[in-house]
């Protein structure tokens, strides 16, 4: 198993495959039981990234700042998938993952509204795809994207 990742599944805990077939492997044991699944810690952040973009009134997810237009920097980075878990954290273990994510949210909307939608999809399909139990979605609000505001261009501030 490496690094950073986590093993789920029926194959791994004590009453897997639990039926008359008890302690039996190779071709006559169920197939959920043969073998073992592990999901990595990226995996899940890039889940909970898109769950919570998907919610009304979430204008992005990240830090403010230097630290959003470092993130904007890295998305145009070949093979970083930075766009998606940008402002995703995630901590995984064996069955369970909690995850922190740093929002930023358009004026108008009511944020205990939007926190809570983004929880329940966030946990929704988490849960859902990968058979994790999320025990927390903790969420920072970071900043409040007003309508008059524009998105710094990634190349804004370099020296030509």
């Amino acid at each position: 198993m490496t690094e950073n990742s986590t093993s789920i599944g029926r194959g791994n805990r004590p009453d897997a495959g639990v039926s008359a077939l008890k302690g039996r492997t190779g071709a006559g044991a169920p197939a959920e039981t043969r073998g073992r699944t592990t999901i990595a810690d990226g995996v899940v952040a890039k889940i909970a990234g898109m769950a919570a973009r998907e919610i009304p009134g979430i204008h992005s997810l990240g830090g403010v700042g230097m630290g959003r237009a470092f993130g904007a920097v890295r998305e145009h980075v070949p093979g970083s998938g930075g766009a998606v878990t940008r402002g995703v954290k995630v901590e995984v273990g064996e069955r369970q993952a909690a995850i922190d994510l740093d929002v930023v949210v358009e004026y108008g909307v009511s944020i205990v509204d939007v926190a809570a939608d983004v929880r329940t999809n966030v946990i929704g399909a988490v849960e859902r795809m990968t058979g994790l139990e999320v025990v927390e979605v903790n969420i920072a609000v970071d900043d409040v994207h007003l309508p008059d505001e524009e998105e710094p261009a990634p190349d804004e501030g370099r020296v030509r």
